[in-house]
């Protein structure tokens, strides 16, 4: 589904590592295409960071955080996660659908890609990213990754 943006123009990609950007003190999320070389560079907020780093070690927190609440209600609901897609950037803001499906009902939702991708790591599902947004941010390496 997904809109607009559908299927056809989006690319599959992981959650390849965090960095830091030394220049704005801000985290880096890096997306890297599954079947290709390039990888995307977005820059997120330290709070959403710590989500993405706790579900990439598989760390549970005694208490849930936001997105853990998140995955606990779409679960009490009876809804899933189908995927998650990076599917536009304007204005240098990255902007995120989440695909939730429920009693065979297909909702997007509107997100911030770090909050997708967060909920995404947790619940195990795909993430995309539209063709175009690759084609406007992504880096190949060695090109353009001055984050570490």
């Amino acid at each position: 589904m997904l809109g607009a943006h559908g299927g056809m123009g989006m690319k599959a990609v992981k959650v390849e590592r965090l960095g830091m950007d030394m220049v704005s003190d801000q985290v880096v999320v890096f997306l890297k295409e599954v079947d290709g070389s390039r990888s995307l560079p977005i820059w997120i907020g330290h709070l959403e960071a710590g989500s993405i780093a706790l579900a990439l070690e598989g760390v549970q927190p005694p208490r849930p955080i936001t997105h853990d609440l998140l995955k606990s209600v779409l679960e009490a609901l009876g809804a899933r996660v189908r995927r998650v897609a990076i599917n536009d950037l304007r204005n240098e803001t990255f902007y995120a659908l989440i695909e939730v499906e429920v009693d065979g009902r297909v909702f997007e939702l509107d997100s911030r890609p770090s909050d997708a991708l967060a909920l995404a790591l947790r619940t195990e599902a795909p993430i995309f990213v539209a063709e175009q947004v690759l084609d406007q941010a992504g880096v190949r390496p060695g090109e353009g990754e001055e984050s570490g």
